[in-house]
């Protein structure tokens, strides 16, 4: 799952996204930077090149995405590590980031109170969350495909996670209650470009917790061919532009 991930979805989806933030990150000239749900380590691999050279841990629940992360940015110190309970002894980063990882926790007020203890005083966390599924022109497609593939009962993994904590007044509520104020809040919409819908597909349906759905209610295979066609009928073959919403957050401790 990780290699599908990193080639279709992190140069399309991900990577404009990590380009922002690592200039946010880099305007506050953190010493010490932690990073949550990293991943493949498309954000990691920039934030290693912020001019002040800060030093980056970088976690992930996943042990597959720790171990290939860990050679995709071998300059960070990579440790498994669950968001919610923290390794980390308290006040040891300057910031805290995470992109698109805070949908996936169970409780996301317990995390951000952890984020907070590890922050040292007048720390930020910086994060970013997706719009709601409506405002990603691929991923509406993509449920498209899944929902015609799978007329009863479709896969609803990207509605309700990736896209499932898409209000803001909520997330600032979230903030609040773990005692971080936050700062500021920003709407962005980037174009993200893939060069073939069918390998946007694939991504989606072999690098992302959907790929167990799509295999265990039919032919993989037949779903992917599906999803293609669906996708290629609203978007085009590729290439294709299409824009993409986030919401971007960062709060002081």
């Amino acid at each position: 799952m990780p290699a599908a991930y990193e080639q279709y979805l992190v140069p399309v989806v991900f990577r404009p996204f990590a380009e922002d933030m690592v200039a946010k990150a880099a305007a506050l000239r953190p010493r010490r930077i932690l990073e949550l749900a990293a991943g493949t380590g498309v954000l990691t691999s920039h934030l290693l090149d912020i001019a002040s050279a800060p030093e980056v841990t970088a976690t992930d629940l996943n042990e597959a995405m720790v171990a290939f992360g860990s050679a995709r940015a071998p300059g960070a110190v990579w440790r498994q590590a669950d968001a919610q309970r923290l390794p980390f002894p308290g006040g040891g980063f300057d910031l805290v980031v995470c992109q698109f990882g805070v949908m996936f926790l169970p409780d996301r007020v317990a995390a951000f109170t952890d984020v907070r203890r590890v922050l040292a005083p007048g720390g930020r966390f910086l994060f970013s969350t997706w719009g709601p599924l409506g405002t990603h022109a691929f991923e509406v497609a993509l449920q498209a495909g899944l929902e015609r593939a799978f007329p009863v009962d479709p896969p609803r993994f990207f509605p309700t996670v990736p896209h499932g904590y898409a209000d803001p007044a909520v997330v600032v509520a979230d903030l609040a209650a773990a005692g971080l104020a936050v700062e500021e809040e920003q709407e962005l919409t980037l174009q993200g470009r893939a060069a073939s819908i069918a390998d946007l597909a694939t991504g989606y349906l072999t690098g992302t917790p959907v790929r167990a759905a799509v295999e265990a209610r039919g032919d993989a295979s037949a779903v992917r061919a599906t999803v293609v066609e669906e996708m290629t009928a609203r978007l085009g073959p590729g290439p294709v532009s299409a824009p993409m919403t986030a919401y971007v957050f960062r709060a002081a401790a």
